[in-house]
């Protein structure tokens, strides 16, 4: 039968009849517990004094309090209405998988808010990727993005950025987790099948490149209080 050993300080499964505790430099070997035939009391007091709380750490605090941390950020993404571009790349759209990709966003909550199937000049092509300009693979891309035409879209959402990173996957396919966009629709890097911005920043140049003014649609979606409070 597994039992139940306190081991620092959260409590840990094992199979061993000794576990040893050490909390603060206090080292002692306690009795394991059995879930099922036992109970705390059977500790002897003396011992849960080396379990006691550490002493407050100055250094700890100052650094709970970093705001480069990513979970601040991510909780403040989460409370915040963004906009995103997402494109099906040439080889989504090649391959059928347009109404799968939208399929999914749709399917998270967010808004779509704008939408065109469009060829994307070379001129276009390289102001979209010019922080890249320096790699030996960017004329390669740039031909790959002008190859056919492009699906084009703005979502809109709260936290919509890091979420839409989520459901696309890591860039190389083969790193990308079963599950998202590319982890299960695509197989090379060269052949990813969609791009999103990778921050809310990026997102709204994004959108200005390869959206005119009036092609954005502003509407309220009436699901909306389903999905947010």
């Amino acid at each position: 039968m597994e039992t139940l050993a306190v081991c620092g300080r959260r409590p840990c499964v094992s199979n061993a009849l000794f576990s040893a505790a050490e909390t603060n430099g206090c080292s002692s070997y306690v009795h394991t517990l059995s879930l099922g035939n036992r109970h705390l009391s059977a500790f002897n007091p003396s011992l849960l004094r080396c379990f006691s709380p550490p002493p407050y750490n100055a250094k700890l605090r100052q650094r709970s309090n970093n705001p480069h941390l990513f979970l601040p950020h991510l909780v403040a993404s989460m409370e915040t209405v963004e906009e995103t571009y997402i494109m099906i790349k040439p080889d989504g759209l090649q391959r059928g998988l347009v109404g799968e990709v939208i399929s999914r966003f749709e399917k998270k909550g967010f808004l779509l808010k704008g939408l065109k199937l469009f060829q994307c000049p070379k001129e276009l092509a390289e102001e979209h990727y010019k922080d890249l300009k320096s790699k030996n693979f960017f004329p390669k891309l740039i031909d790959y993005i002008t190859s056919g035409p492009v699906v084009c879209m703005v979502w809109e959402g709260v936290g919509v950025v890091a979420s839409a990173r989520k459901l696309i996957g890591s860039t190389n396919p083969l790193q990308a987790e079963p599950g998202t966009i590319r982890g299960d629709l695509a197989v090379q890097t060269g052949r990813n099948v969609v791009h999103g911005s990778d921050s809310p920043e990026n997102g709204q140049r994004e959108i200005a490149l390869w959206f005119k003014e009036g092609e954005v649609c502003q509407w309220t979606p009436t699901v909306g209080p389903w999905l947010r409070e």
